[in-house]
Order: C-alpha cells, then sequence, then structure tokens
C-alpha cells in the first residue's frame, strides 16, 4: 500500500512539474538587431547555347517520324565531330509529332518537329559546327554562365556580401550606442540580378557552310544576399 501511495506520490510531482515548465515563459531576446546586405558581381556571360530546329509536313505519322529522324541523324553526326566537353557540348532537344485537323475534326496529316542543342563556351567551335549543318536551322540563341565561372562569380559576390553584412553590423551597433556584436543566425543565397542573360530569338535561317553564325554576349550581374540577426552587445 504504502509502494502505491509513493508511485501516485511522485506521479503528482511529475505532472506539477510539467504543467510548471509549460507555464515558464521565455523572455523575448532583447538588443536583436534583423539585417541584410548584398554583394554584386558584373561579369560577361561565357555560355552559348544554340538551338537548331526544324519541321516536317506529311500525311501518316511514320513519314513524318521517318524524315525527322533522318534529319536529326545527319545533325548529330555532324555536331560530334566537332565535339569537346564543356567547350561543344551536344544534346538532342525536344521531339514532337502531332495530327493536323480539318475543319470537322478528322484528321487530314501529321505534323512534327525536332531539336539539336549546341551547348559551350566556345563561341566560334559552336557558332562554325552551326553553319555546317544542313538540315537543321538555327531557332534560337542564349547566354549564360559556365558552372565554373558561376562557382566564381558567386565566391567573388558572397565575399563582398559578408563583408558588407558586418561592416553594417558595426555601424548600426555603434548608432545604437553599442561596442560591438555577436551573430545569432545568418542565411545566404545566390541569384542572377539584371539584366537577365541575353537571349536572342532568331526567325530559323540557315547560313552558308563558310559563314559562322553571328553571336554576341552581353553581360550578366550575380548577387549574393546575407542576411541575419546579431546579438548587439
Amino acid at each position: 500500500m504504502k509502494k502505491i501511495k509513493l508511485l501516485a506520490v511522485c506521479a503528482a510531482l511529475a505532472a506539477a512539474g510539467s504543467a510548471l515548465a509549460q507555464n515558464v515563459v521565455t523572455p523575448a531576446p532583447q538588443n536583436v538587431l534583423q539585417l541584410t546586405a548584398s554583394g554584386t558581381v558584373e561579369v560577361q556571360q561565357d555560355l552559348l547555347s544554340m538551338t537548331l530546329v526544324t519541321t516536317r509536313d506529311a500525311t501518316d505519322a511514320a513519314t513524318v517520324q521517318t524524315q525527322l529522324k533522318a534529319a536529326l541523324d545527319a545533325a548529330l553526326n555532324e555536331a560530334k565531330k566537332n565535339a569537346q566537353t564543356g567547350q561543344l557540348d551536344v544534346r538532342t532537344g525536344n521531339f514532337s509529332l502531332s495530327p493536323r485537323y480539318t475543319k470537322d475534326g478528322k484528321i487530314n496529316g501529321w505534323q512534327g518537329s525536332t531539336e539539336l542543342v549546341l551547348e559551350g563556351r566556345d563561341f566560334p567551335r559552336i557558332t562554325q559546327t552551326a553553319s555546317r549543318i544542313t538540315t537543321l536551322s538555327v531557332g534560337n540563341v542564349g547566354f549564360g554562365l559556365s558552372r565554373e565561372q558561376r562557382a566564381k562569380t558567386e565566391t567573388e559576390a558572397q565575399n563582398i556580401a559578408i563583408e558588407n553584412f558586418k561592416q553594417k553590423a558595426n555601424e548600426l551597433a555603434k548608432g545604437f550606442g553599442f561596442g560591438g556584436y555577436t551573430l545569432r543566425e545568418v542565411s545566404v543565397n545566390a541569384n542572377d540580378g539584371g539584366p537577365r542573360p541575353r537571349v536572342m530569338a532568331m526567325q530559323a535561317k540557315s547560313f552558308s557552310a563558310d559563314s559562322a553564325v553571328p553571336v554576341e554576349a552581353g553581360k550578366t550581374s550575380v548577387i549574393v544576399n546575407v542576411s541575419g540577426s546579431v546579438q548587439l552587445k
């Protein structure tokens, strides 16, 4: 009987302790400052992406598919002659096949399209290769940053953002009459800023084999934001 009473008392004390813990109010943090800083680096776009396309139209789907495959195979064979990892990477793009309907909803033919994408850092190699491909035409040209250039630029922008964050925190701490600060939490994120990677939409066009497709890259800004809170002291 005494053992049962002892267990009951222990249970009651545990329940009371739990209730007391739930009722304890954690004081709100004081002298905590939220702030954001950024670092921006403008860099020349070093990645060229060129999409070559073609369309076919016939009365039956098999004919369209065969014609598209032949055009794509020929383009791939020519492109692979100059392929080099990072400088000129070759990959296939969209391949579509769909029926064509009459006004009364009946199928009276088929149409399709296929794409080949040439991408890399060697602009002359890419444009000259595109000019030698006769079965597809240039449909779109886009510019961006290679993985190496992006990583390098983000590191530069990140260092600038961190220094700006530290300088801003110091200035604000002194402005509020404190001697300094300590970090509480911080987050870092990167993104492209204006102007966006330049994209030149082109009317489907073929070029002679002895003339490279004209291209011109622009610049883009890589922005890294550092945000967080500091404890003033």
